[in-house]
């Protein structure tokens, strides 16, 4: 998948111990931010304003690629851009493992737990899980774009989707005393954690309105070349083969997309009311009504962007051929046997994990342990997650290794400008020069601003460049490894 730059920005949950005696969530969020910055040194700390929301110190560039931050009080993290599947996910994890280290480190390993999940059972607050998809501008966004992926956005949950007891009900009260909630039914398990969140099918302002797709247009590239897809209707996988797989799936769309290949009229009655209908649905057989009238199940719906996937995309690169042939699998079992992706897929793993303590336990779906047990599935600490308990068993299959893992907690990518990004950080932090850095820009007292507007360069010529420049006007010069020049979006 090397023609796409795409990241994952998660939302962390904190929970703290009840007496307070460490302080309020988003204290214990901001002391790991400070040890992972200041005692880990793994990245650099902004200097300057962001915006009114992010002083100077709130967060930062990790040399890693990636960014750290405190956002409205949780902790949040964005990968570095990557080009490859399998490379994202160990991005994505390392956090985990830096987080967990600067616990460690700070002595409040045992008393203060940071979870990877999307939803509060005790205030009904939501935590985010967002995607960025890099896509090509010459392709009408609101015309073609959006109305092709809104359906494979609601099904995708059959696969995507971390589970979750109970629901979250935000009804709309009217001064019509004749008024009736006719959304969907209260249930005991759902199979996304944030489709009882999502109000609207696009909107600009996270803050105002959450919807499927965020339409705001923040490209942080060439503007007049590229767009970035913002999702945030997502659930937050721990599973790294559902992470892949929902990742992986939405690329290959939206190649399809891009390359004008033939994708057929899918637009469903109700996209809003579908995904909480398809994530509430304890038939599993997720039938949803299209515009037309006609009903599809989410599953058939997938499989009318699989076929094209394969016919056109197949043999292109080892990464799109894992994802064709496992999309197809899981389809074909979540049709059969939605128990044989216990191992792969989070909603059946957690679903399966509570209805065997249930039994085991003689409880019921409204006993408030199995809230505490949907929450540990969450947790990042691998002595305490049930679903790292799993993975300790080989109950779960994983695309990455912890080698892997552990150099993206230090390494950037290498066929993006993270790459460049993260070498200028070095030195400019090195020499103790002051610095402006965000995600396509750089400036420093040293020259003139330094320009990553492709996200596919690596700048090696041009950081080579400034690398040069800046051993001659300062003393201790640092050597520059190039990387072969890959082909470009």
């Amino acid at each position: 998948m090397n023609n796409r730059i795409f990241g994952i920005e998660t939302e962390f949950g904190c929970l703290t111990p009840g007496d307070r005696s460490l302080g309020p969530p988003e204290v214990i969020a901001a002391r790991v931010r400070n040890h992972v910055f200041k005692n880990q040194r793994l990245g650099v700390l902004d200097m300057h304003y962001r915006n009114w929301g992010e002083p100077p110190g709130n967060g930062g560039f990790l040399y890693n690629g990636g960014r750290l931050y405190i956002d409205m009080g949780h902790l949040e993290y964005a990968t570095a851009e990557c080009r490859s599947l399998f490379e994202l996910i160990a991005h994505d994890k390392a956090v985990e493992w830096m987080i967990i280290g600067a616990l460690k480190r700070l002595g409040i390993k045992e008393e203060a737990s940071f979870f990877k999940n999307n939803i509060d059972h005790f205030t009904g607050a939501t935590f985010g899980c967002h995607e960025n998809y890099l896509v090509r501008r010459n392709v009408p966004f609101y015309e073609v774009v959006i109305p092709k992926l809104l359906p494979f956005f609601v099904t995708r949950q059959i696969f995507a989707g971390t589970g979750r007891v109970g629901c979250y009900e935000e009804r709309l009260w009217e001064f019509d005393d004749d008024y009736e909630d006719n959304g969907p039914r209260l249930v005991d398990f759902q199979i996304s954690q944030r489709a009882d969140h999502i109000v609207t099918e696009i909107y600009e302002w996270i803050q105002f309105s959450r919807a499927i797709i965020n339409t705001r247009d923040e490209p942080l590239a060439d503007y007049n070349r590229y767009r970035r897809l913002h999702l945030l209707v997502g659930d937050t996988n721990m599973s790294e083969y559902a992470a892949a797989l929902k990742v992986g799936t939405t690329c290959l769309v939206l190649d399809l997309i891009e390359k004008k290949r033939p994708l057929k009229n899918l637009g469903l009655f109700d996209h809003v009311y579908a995904i909480k209908h398809i994530s509430r649905d304890q038939s599993l057989k997720w039938i949803v009504e299209l515009e037309s009238g006609r009903t599809i199940s989410a599953i058939d719906l997938q499989r009318e962007y699989l076929k094209p996937a394969q016919k056109y995309l197949k043999n292109r690169d080892s990464e799109t051929d894992w994802v064709l042939t496992q999309w197809e699998q899981v389809l074909d079992a979540l049709e059969s046997d939605h128990l044989s992706l216990t191992d792969k897929i989070d909603w059946v793993a957690k679903k399966w994990l509570l209805q065997t303590f249930m039994e085991a336990e003689r409880l019921t779906w409204d006993d408030p342990w199995l809230e505490s047990l949907d929450l540990e599935y969450h947790n990042i600490d691998q002595q305490k997650s049930l679903y790292y308990e799993l993975e300790r068993k080989g109950a779960m299959q994983r695309v990455t290794t912890d080698s892997q893992i552990r150099k993206a907690i230090k390494s950037s990518p290498k066929n993006t400008r993270a790459k460049a990004r993260t070498y200028i950080m070095q030195e400019l932090f090195r020499r103790k020069m002051p610095y402006i850095v965000d995600w396509d820009l750089i400036h420093s007292n040293f020259g003139e601003p330094f320009n990553m507007k492709d996200p596919f360069e690596t700048y090696d010529d041009e950081v080579a460049s400034f690398l040069k420049r800046l051993n001659k006007a300062y003393s201790r010069p640092t050597r520059f490894k190039k990387s072969k020049r890959s082909r470009r979006y």
